[in-house]
């Protein structure tokens, strides 16, 4: 296949090129740099299967010849990268949505959106399936964020609907692993980057909000199946044990054989008190679920930050 995927210099674009170029297809790798950076893609420059192109989606996207599949997973995903870009996170969402779905519609390729779970916002449901519809802000400062993506498989649905598109949607929670940016600000980074420098190591509020976290390798093989699937409507993927931000500063502050202390901050307005993925549609669908465990997969982590 000839692939294209969007935000393929970011953390799990890049895996994601990784991934394609592994089994063999041609990838079309397109990055504004926003969040991405250079160096998680490299190692793949001169390899005659990789074609990268520094262009902003939100503009019109023009690639010549046949593409089988267009993967967008062109946006800033982390806290202190939408709240830092708040316009260009709804404008990537939306513009950048509808000029990649154009672009599948073209040239007749199948399209997997890069949704997630914040679209579920903070929820009044734990475990988080598919059928809930979520409790989100949409004025809050989150709110950029949570609603491009809501807004972003609102216009999905409807270029499946409408022009009989084969659409993919993936709702993905938390993932970390190699790549990830130091300065991400999301809990795995923040914890590891701090314990690896025997500084206080930072839990917001009372540290007792759950979360699930999911190794990339394990996600992207999700990602790979969904593609190929007939899925015709959003697949979580994600891994379902679920520990406190307490427990995980405990475990990479061991792990880490660090002297690091745990320190309380305040909880950012709007942040998810629980946070769990229901995956019996992926198992049931894609015969997927993950496989990493949480020591072995922040081993690795922990040894790419050092």
């Amino acid at each position: 296949m000839r692939i294209l995927i969007t935000g393929g210099a970011g953390f799990i674009g890049s895996h994601l090129c990784d991934y394609f170029i592994s089994k063999g297809h041609s990838v079309i790798c397109i990055d504004n740099f926003i969040t991405g950076n250079i160096k998680n893609i490299e190692h793949l420059f001169g390899n005659g299967k990789f074609h990268f192109i520094k262009h902003d989606i939100t503009n019109y996207i023009h690639v010549p010849g046949k593409i089988d599949a267009v993967l967008n997973f062109a946006s800033p995903a982390s806290p202190i990268d939408y709240l830092k870009f708040p316009i260009p996170t709804l404008k990537v969402g939306a513009l950048g949505t509808h000029k990649t779905l154009g672009l599948a519609k073209e040239k007749k390729a199948v399209f997997l959106l890069a949704s997630t779970s914040e679209v579920y916002g903070d929820p009044l449901v734990n475990p988080q399936s598919e059928s809930y519809w979520g409790n989100v802000n949409p004025i809050g400062p989150r709110g950029v964020y949570d609603e491009a993506k809501r807004f972003a498989e609102a216009m999905a649905m409807a270029y499946s609907r409408y022009h009989k598109m084969p659409v993919r949607i993936v709702r993905i929670f938390n993932t970390y692993g190699p790549r990830m940016r130091k300065q991400d600000g999301r809990a795995v980074p923040a914890f590891i980057t701090q314990a690896l420098k025997n500084q206080p190591v930072t839990v917001f509020g009372k540290g007792t909000q759950t979360r699930s976290f999911c190794y990339v390798s394990d996600l992207v093989e999700g990602l790979y199946r969904l593609l190929i699937s007939k899925a015709d409507s959003p697949v979580n993927i994600g891994n379902p044990n679920e520990i406190t931000l307490n427990q995980l500063a405990k475990i990479i502050i061991k792990l880490t054989k660090s002297k690091s202390k745990i320190v309380y901050k305040n909880l950012p307005v709007d942040d998810p008190k629980v946070r769990r993925p229901d995956i019996t549609k992926a198992k049931k669908l894609l015969g997927w679920q993950p496989e990493v465990s949480l020591k072995e997969g922040l081993k690795s982590t922990i040894s790419y930050f050092s």
